[in-house]
Parts: structure tokens; C-alpha cells; sequence
């Protein structure tokens, strides 16, 4: 499981929050997603500690603090949806009509 890290500054990087969890216990990796078009953070993050008992005293120590001139939002992170279709068209076919 991974932590959710959100309301970070765009200036942080993963040295940063690698430093502040590692308060915690053992930091396993960091992730900064970046915008696609623009290559800047996001403003959100994903931390992977080494047990469960480091994470849950991550997040109860850290959701809600203030870092960076930012009030932290920290919790488990939940699995990603994917809204992405699954090819084919978009819309509802209404006007597909199949050949046999």
C-alpha cells in the first residue's frame, strides 16, 4: 500500500518528501506525477513505506501538518480508477449496424 500526499508545494521534490517521511521509518520509494503538457508537479504525491505500522504513524504524525507554506493532506492512497475507454468509438453507437 502507498501513501496519498496532497496540497504540496510545486517546488518540492522527491529528496524533500523522502526526508520528512523518513522520520517515520523506511522510506521505500516517492512518486511526483507531472502534468503531461507542461511537465510541472501536480501538487500531489504517493509514498511507499516499508511496513504498515511506519505508514499509519506517517500519516496520523503528518495529515493536517503544515510544510512548505502548505497544510498537508496525507492518507492511504486508494487504487487508481481507470476512466480511460477501452478503445472502439466514443458515444453510444447508436448508428452501428453490424454486417453477417
Amino acid at each position: 500500500m502507498s501513501i496519498y500526499v496532497g496540497n504540496l508545494s510545486y517546488d518540492v521534490k522527491e529528496d524533500d518528501l523522502s526526508q520528512v517521511f523518513a522520520e517515520y521509518g523506511t522510506v521505500k520509494r516517492v512518486q511526483l506525477p507531472t502534468d503531461r503538457e507542461t511537465g510541472r508537479m501536480r501538487g500531489f504525491g504517493f509514498v511507499e513505506m516499508g511496513t504498515d505500522a511506519e505508514e499509519t504513524a506517517a500519516i496520523e504524525a503528518l495529515d493536517g501538518a503544515e510544510w512548505m507554506d502548505r497544510d498537508l493532506k496525507v492518507n492511504k492512497a486508494k487504487p487508481r480508477e481507470d476512466n480511460r475507454s477501452s478503445g472502439g468509438s466514443r458515444g453510444n453507437n447508436r448508428n452501428f449496424s453490424p454486417r453477417y
